[in-house]
């Protein structure tokens, strides 16, 4: 694989710089692997290792791309919770394991952790949230819910 190259705008101050703490912390957060941002990112999985253990420093391009990640991804919790707000009995579905998660959403563009880090999020905004896979006794009622006015 050719890699992407980041590189710092000139006289980029290290105070803004992002610290390998504050990588790991946020794609956990997102709940995506070293090898999905890896791929995301286009670069080596060992890179993103050495990022994180602060063998090298983070580029400025990828804490741009980072805090894209997290601007999308909250959008989208926002749009879920937005959605499910006034339902008498809000509930979603989440997905066990990336295949699931693509036989449902072909087009997503994340994996099945991202999905459930998402719905733990809604969980936090959204009282008495009912949260299951999409095995065949649950999956009407709640593929309804979960996907009303929703977008991955």
């Amino acid at each position: 694989m050719s890699e992407n190259t980041y590189t710092d705008p000139p006289g980029m101050p290290d105070d803004e710089r992002m610290t390998p703490a504050e990588l790991r912390v946020v794609r956990e957060y997102l709940g995506l692997s070293p090898e999905w941002l890896a791929a995301h990112l286009n670069v080596s999985g060992r890179t993103v290792r050495h990022w994180e253990q602060g063998k090298y420093a983070i580029p400025d391009g990828v804490r741009l791309e980072i805090e894209d990640l997290e601007r999308r991804t909250g959008e989208f919790v926002s749009g879920i919770v937005d959605a499910l707000m006034d339902l008498p009995d809000p509930a979603v579905i989440t997905y066990r394991d990336d295949a699931e998660y693509r036989a449902a959403h072909p087009d997503a563009e994340f994996p099945a952790s991202w999905h459930r880090a998402v719905v733990a999020r809604v969980a936090q905004e959204v009282p008495a949230l009912a949260i299951a896979y999409p095995d065949v006794a649950t999956a009407g009622a709640l593929v309804q819910a979960a996907r009303q006015g929703v977008r991955r």
